[in-house]
This record gives C-alpha cells, structure tokens and sequence, in this order.
C-alpha cells in the first residue's frame, strides 16, 4: 500500500469531521478523523463523482 496524503479534517457545525486522502497510485481515501487507519478507498475519479453528487444535494435524503 502507498502512503496516504490526508487533506485537512473537513467539519460540518464542529463536529461530524472526515478527511479525503490520495495516494501516488490514483487512489482516493475516506476516514472519520481521526480514524484514518480505518478507511474507505476507491478511484480518484469515483471519488469525485460521490462529491459532486453530494454538491448536487443528490444525499441530502440520508441527513
């Protein structure tokens, strides 16, 4: 496994925190912060769709 490159911890309202890392192989990951060695990983490219459909309010349903 490459080493991953965590973003800053993004935070709704203080709390709820996740981070989004990479890897020098084209993977993207997913973590609670602070739980980074428990992740979700796929393609970079699958990761900005999730995100984009997530902008969309496509997710808006599961909150």
């Amino acid at each position: 496994m490459s080493d991953i490159t965590w973003e800053a911890p993004f935070c709704q309202d203080g709390s709820n925190c996740f981070r989004i890392g990479t890897d020098a192989d084209g993977n993207a990951y997913i973590a609670v912060a602070g739980q980074e060695d428990r992740y979700l990983t796929d393609s970079r490219e699958a990761l900005q769709a999730l995100i984009a459909e997530i902008k969309a309010g496509k997710a808006d349903h599961l909150l």
